[in-house]
């Protein structure tokens, strides 16, 4: 478990809704660029960050996370007057992690250096795949050389935290055509991957077009040999593993997201954005217009906001906890919350361990590489 002092440091997250198309599996808040519309869209955060100082001692800070949609669609000014309200509004530490996303189509080796003047020192490309045909099934804008290009360029602009995100179970593809990327991300010398397994929402268009092209999604032993292989292959590497869905080299893992998964706090600016506050937790209103309207008008941007209640505040530290390599420390669990997890679940944990789905070690409690695969039904337990 993370020490108090880095739980009470704050994360920021930024969300920037715009995006250059629309891509077909995409289920995220997001619409189409507009030049105007992102202009009023950065005052309004820019106004919603300083409106988040609270009197007396800034809250201490030391991630900003800008995600969305498509950040690299801002211009570096842009970038550069929201990460100065964040340090208005809050004190950031002097190693404060500053991540962009960024889609490959959308960059120069001027713009990112531009990115890195601005304060930005870690990236995250989202690539998707290696594989022309792929990008083209998932109605990305770049191909397989491009993203090569913008990684090669990333490095040459300054950055030596850079990410690359990866998506498996793609509609038609086999373990080996995926295993073709990872090498290929291999290959790009990534300090940190995020792998994820494609989700094909309801709505979504691209489920009428795998109805239409008869594409389907490998069978479920195929989606573990994809996942186990690149696990192994990644570590092999030097990436290794430190999260379900994450590996990095030693050092390099998200220190930002780690406050999810480590049961920290955040804040949360732009539509659509979910924050978490001394047990609060909340979501901005999601329709950008609504968004910048309200906050010109200075109304309340929160919807959905609800106290915790103390069996909650528990099973969301379980729950995401899990997703860690490194596990729960069930003592350091009980000190928090005074609760005795083994004694409460232990009944129902019993039989994960039995498969070797679980492994208690002591006071620790974390998922085999297996157990990975199977997480939501062991979380499901702590619901």
């Amino acid at each position: 478990m993370t020490s108090r002092r880095e739980r009470e440091r704050l994360g920021l997250y930024v969300h920037i809704p715009f995006c250059s198309a629309i891509c077909n599996y995409c289920n995220f808040n997001r619409g189409l660029f507009d030049a105007e519309v992102k202009q009023r869209y950065v005052e309004a955060l820019v106004q919603e960050i300083a409106a988040a100082r609270r009197d007396g001692q800034p809250d201490a800070a030391d991630t900003i996370f800008f995600g969305g949609g498509t950040p690299s669609l801002l211009s570096a000014d842009d970038v550069q007057r929201v990460i100065d309200a964040c340090a208005a509004s809050f004190t950031l530490s002097a190693d404060t992690e500053i991540t962009l996303e960024a889609n490959p189509e959308t960059v120069t080796t001027d713009l990112l250096r531009a990115f890195r003047r601005a304060g930005v020192n870690r990236l995250s490309f989202g690539v998707q795949s290696l594989r022309d045909d792929e990008l083209k099934r998932l109605t990305r804008l770049h191909g397989a050389d491009r993203a090569r290009a913008a990684v090669a360029e990333a490095r040459a602009a300054g950055f030596d935290n850079l990410s690359v995100d990866l998506m498996m179970w793609l509609p038609g593809q086999s373990p080996a055509q995926w295993l073709e990327s990872v090498d290929g991300a291999i290959a790009l010398a990534p300090d940190h991957l995020s792998l994820y397994m494609l989700e094909v929402y309801p709505n979504a268009p691209l489920r009428d077009e795998m109805a239409r092209g008869h594409w389907s999604q490998a069978p479920d032993e195929d989606a573990e040999t994809m996942y186990l292989s690149a696990m192994e292959r990644l570590e092999a590497a030097g990436l290794f593993q430190y999260e379900i869905s994450n590996v990095a080299r030693p050092g390099r893992e998200s220190r930002h997201n780690l406050k999810y998964w480590r049961d920290g706090e955040w804040c949360g600016f732009g539509c659509g954005a979910h924050a978490t506050r001394d047990g609060v937790r909340w979501k901005n209103v999601s329709a950008t217009a609504d968004y910048i309207d309200r906050v010109a008008r200075g109304e309340s941007l929160r919807t959905d906001e609800r106290r915790l209640t103390p069996d909650e505040r528990l099973g969301d530290a379980l729950f995401t906890g899990l997703r860690l390599c490194s596990g729960l420390d069930l003592d350091e669990i009980n000190r928090r919350y005074g609760a005795d997890v083994w004694g409460r679940y232990g009944d129902e944990l019993e039989p994960f361990v039995e498969e070797g789905i679980l492994i208690r070690d002591g006071s620790r409690l974390r998922l085999t590489r297996r157990g990975m695969l199977l997480a939501n039904e062991v979380m499901a337990v702590f619901v």
